[in-house]
């Protein structure tokens, strides 16, 4: 009886732990997004309307439900890697956070800065982390390809306006 108390109290703190670890991935996420959106919204309707953007740019509208999307795969694609054990080294992780502190980077030279040419010279190590990171971490070929799309993007909004 005992053995199974004690199982079960286990089984609980595990669920009740796995719980938190998703939180936590939720907020460090979502908290980064935060972060770039602070460069970026107050940017929209000013700065970036002026630009002369490619054909085949989205229109605005799309960016905030996309990254909403993207920013929750991540989550889950960092919470899935915390729950195994057996895969927590500096490198695996290495590449989480290279990446999301690059999308953050991104966001302030690009829209904060008004600077489409660096933020070239950031989507690009931008680009390579979420290449390494995806590896390990579920869910992040959308991630991929998205930011494989704004960096032809950026690209060519620099191209449009040197």
């Amino acid at each position: 009886m005992v053995i199974i108390t004690e199982k079960l109290a286990k089984a609980y703190l595990m669920k009740r732990n796995n719980w938190l670890k998703l939180a936590i991935s939720v907020v460090i996420c979502f908290g980064v997004a935060y972060l770039g959106s602070t460069a970026t919204t107050p940017k929209i309707q000013s700065w970036y309307t002026t630009l002369e953007k490619p054909f085949f740019s989205p229109p605005n509208w799309i960016f905030g439900p996309v990254w909403t999307l993207l920013y929750a795969l991540m989550a889950i694609g960092l919470y899935s890697v915390w729950l195994k054990k057996d895969r927590l080294t500096d490198k695996v992780y290495g590449w989480f956070w290279a990446q999301l502190i690059l999308n953050s980077l991104w966001s302030w030279v690009f829209f904060g800065m008004e600077n489409p040419g660096g933020a070239i010279l950031v989507i690009i190590p931008l680009w390579i982390a979420i290449y390494k990171m995806r590896k390990n971490f579920k869910f992040q070929l959308p991630y991929l390809l998205w930011v494989s799309f704004a960096a032809i993007l950026n690209v060519s909004v620099w191209w449009l306006n040197r």
